[in-house]
């Protein structure tokens, strides 16, 4: 995935040194990180977001000084139990520490389903805006500042064609 990024950021590059070069194709950059952090819809996702992680931060450590405290108790009285008790009591702890796991396992899934509901209307907000203004300026390319960020606009001339018929294909 990486090497198809540097790939498509190398050619995209390519791409508009020639486009400076042949003076044809108006070249812009957007720092879209910077961006999206400044639109107030992602202020109150982020803090709707930061809001279920602490609900989800609280059950979890419940639980975790539940287990613990469970788990003190039954050490302290392991002396007075008989040895069946004791092994009973162990598998009760492991099958708490187990459901203890996967609901954190799940409540990671939980934040990152929201994550992604939350943010993705946002940035295709951002993104028709981009190009809005974009082609309102008359600019074929648009580039994300952030180091290792790809082409958002691309409305000049499309090479696809022509080097498939170099290419023989």
């Amino acid at each position: 995935m990486k090497q198809v990024k540097k790939i498509a950021v190398a050619l995209m590059l390519f791409v508009a040194a020639t486009s400076f070069v042949n003076a044809q194709s108006k070249v812009a950059h957007i720092d879209v990180t910077q961006l999206l952090s400044a639109m107030p819809e992602m202020k109150a996702a982020e803090a709707e977001l930061k809001k279920l992680q602490e609900t989800y931060g609280a059950d979890i450590q419940a639980s975790m000084t539940e287990l613990r405290n469970k788990y003190t108790q039954y050490q302290n009285e392991a002396a007075s139990k008989s040895k069946e008790e004791n092994e009973k009591r162990a598998v009760e702890l492991q099958g708490m520490e187990k459901t203890v796991g996967e609901f954190q396992q799940n409540a990671q899934q939980e934040i990152q389903k929201k994550q992604a509901e939350l943010f993705a209307p946002i940035s295709e907000k951002a993104k028709a805006a981009i190009e809005r203004v974009a082609a309102a300026q008359g600019i074929d390319y648009v580039i994300d500042a952030q180091p290792g960020g790809g082409l958002i606009v691309a409305s000049g001339k499309d090479l696809l064609a022509d080097v498939k018929k170099e290419l023989g294909i």
